[in-house]
Parts: C-alpha cells; sequence; structure tokens
C-alpha cells in the first residue's frame, strides 16, 4: 500500500500535474518534517502540536521565514490532500503562520542596459549555439516567459506568420502572447540556424523549440547559465542576474510603457492581479527616483516632511 506521502506526490505529478520541480521541492519540505517527525505514528496521526514543534525547532536552527513558510504551504496541502481523501478530518497546519515576509520589489533591469546588451548578443551571432542564445535572450525579454516556458515550448506553439505564440504554463494553463515583427524574423533565423552543419536539423512537429546543437532538449541550469553569462558580459547593473529578472523587466518595462495591468497579467499568466500589482511599485520607485534627480527642489536638502 502506497504511503501518504507517495499518494500526494502521485497527486501533484499525476492530477494537477505540477513540475518535476514543484514536485521535488514539495517532497523535500514534507521529507523533512518526516525526519523531525520520526517513526512512531504515522502522519495522519500529526497534532497542531506537532506542527508548531517543527517550526518552532527549524526556526531555532536558523530556516528563513521564506523557507519556513513554504514548509507550511507543503504541509498544508499534505493534509488538505488527505482531508479531500477523508483519512483525516482537520487539518493540523490550519491557522499555523511562521511569520510575515518582508516585502521585497522583483530585481528588473534598466530598459537602455536590456537594449545595450540584446544589441551586443547580435554582433556575436554566427553558428547555432549564439544565435539560439540570443533568441532566447529576446524572446524571455520580449514575452515574460518564465524559464520552465522556454524549455517546454514546442516548435509548433511558435507562429511567426500570426506572430503569437501558445505558453503551457503552471496547471498546464495555456495563454496567447503576441510578439513584433523582430522577434519573428529571428525566430526564422534560428529555424534557419537549427539546418546549418554542426545544427540540430529542423524540429518536427511537437518538438521543443529550444535545443542542444546534438537535438537534446534544455535543462534548467543550462538557461540559467544562457542568461547569466549574457548579463554578467554586458555589465548589466542587478542585484541578480537570471532568467527570472528578465521576466521582471518585460513586466516592469510594459507597465511604464503605458500597458493596462490586467493586459500585462495576462502575458504573465498570474493568476491574481495582486501578483501582478507589486510591478507597479516597481515602476513609481523609479519615477520617484527620476523625480528626485531632476527637479531642483525634490530633494532640497534631502529634508522629509515631519508634521
Amino acid at each position: 500500500m502506497m504511503t501518504a506521502l507517495a499518494r500526494f506526490i502521485s497527486y501533484l505529478r499525476d492530477e494537477l500535474r505540477y513540475s518535476p520541480n514543484t514536485v521535488e521541492a514539495y517532497r523535500r519540505d514534507i521529507e523533512s518534517w518526516l525526519e523531525h517527525f520520526g517513526d512512531s505514528r504515522p502522519i495522519e496521526a500529526a497534532t497542531q502540536a506537532d506542527i508548531r514543534s517543527y517550526i518552532a525547532a527549524e526556526a531555532k536552527s536558523g530556516l528563513s521565514i521564506a523557507s519556513l513558510r513554504r514548509r507550511c504551504v507543503a504541509l498544508r496541502s499534505l493534509f488538505r490532500f488527505l482531508m479531500h481523501e477523508g483519512t483525516i478530518t482537520a487539518n493540523p497546519v490550519s491557522g499555523i503562520n511562521p511569520g510575515r515576509l518582508p516585502k521585497r520589489l522583483p530585481v528588473n533591469v534598466k530598459p537602455e542596459e536590456t537594449a545595450s546588451m540584446l544589441d551586443g548578443m547580435a554582433e556575436n551571432d554566427g553558428d547555432f549555439t549564439a544565435v539560439r542564445n540570443r533568441l532566447i535572450m529576446e524572446m524571455l525579454y520580449e514575452t515574460g516567459m518564465r524559464s520552465a516556458e522556454i524549455m517546454g515550448l514546442r516548435d509548433d506553439q511558435v507562429d511567426t506568420r500570426r506572430q503569437e505564440l501558445r505558453v503551457l504554463g503552471k496547471r498546464n494553463k495555456e495563454r496567447i502572447i503576441p510578439f513584433g515583427a523582430s522577434l519573428a524574423g529571428l525566430i526564422d533565423e534560428y529555424r534557419e540556424a537549427r539546418l546549418m552543419p554542426g545544427g540540430p536539423g529542423a524540429a518536427d512537429s511537437g518538438q521543443p523549440m529550444f535545443v542542444r546543437p546534438d537535438g537534446r532538449p534544455l535543462y534548467r541550469k543550462l538557461v540559467y547559465n544562457i542568461v547569466h553569462s549574457a548579463m554578467s558580459d554586458a555589465g548589466v547593473h542587478a542585484t541578480r542576474l537570471s532568467p527570472h529578472v528578465m521576466r521582471h523587466s518585460f513586466a516592469t518595462d510594459m507597465l511604464s510603457g503605458g500597458a493596462a495591468l490586467n493586459s500585462v497579467q495576462q502575458l504573465l499568466g498570474h493568476a491574481s492581479l495582486a501578483t501582478t500589482q507589486i510591478y507597479t511599485h516597481i515602476s513609481l520607485e523609479e519615477l520617484r527616483k527620476n523625480y528626485a534627480a531632476a527637479h531642483p527642489r525634490a530633494s532640497h536638502h534631502n529634508q522629509k516632511y515631519n508634521p
């Protein structure tokens, strides 16, 4: 008979269709709880006191608030699943909150730095890998796609004639993202580069859009390395250099350019408008900085108003 954890993992993978990375993260967090909980009694017997004892011990060991919250989410989902099964009648994680996360604005890159970086990559085009890497960077910035979505994008989901692509996002939710003529030209160039000597050849219907020279699909660390190297080589000034920073930059620049918040929400594939609203704070903060730097009275003596 499958254990409660095995049934839960199967549910996440086969029914909710979570990504392998998400499933593995849930597994790690729950296994951490199991190590603390011990084998003295089954998971189904856990009490709220057990959960609180575990969270307190993890906090004392130095685990961050973000990690504690993530573990609570994993455990809450596990016990909710067991309630759905009818195995338990109450969720022992209900009402437990390990603390409030400090608000952190997403990291983004200034538009002029992004433009300089992408233009610099154009100068280095020459072989399949260079053409592919440039297209990945352009696509991340021009569509706001996630790293996992780039890896999962199929060739038949990208239509340069209609200038749109279909993305399968979180929880298998599909969305349509339009793009411009410039990106369409780069996509066609990439497809031609696949046919070059040493390239992987044309993609069959349903095959990954982005592949390695030997035709094998990309993996998360490779995508990260492509983005990190491009940003590092261009001297981008950002506290993080990652694919998600390109997604943040897309959202921030769209809103700064006048795009409607709900349109950006749809393009990003956010389930809640509240998730997208954080990018308005970035735009406002940038506006404040520009105002303070430009207006002769804005930063007079760097004084603040104290009523």
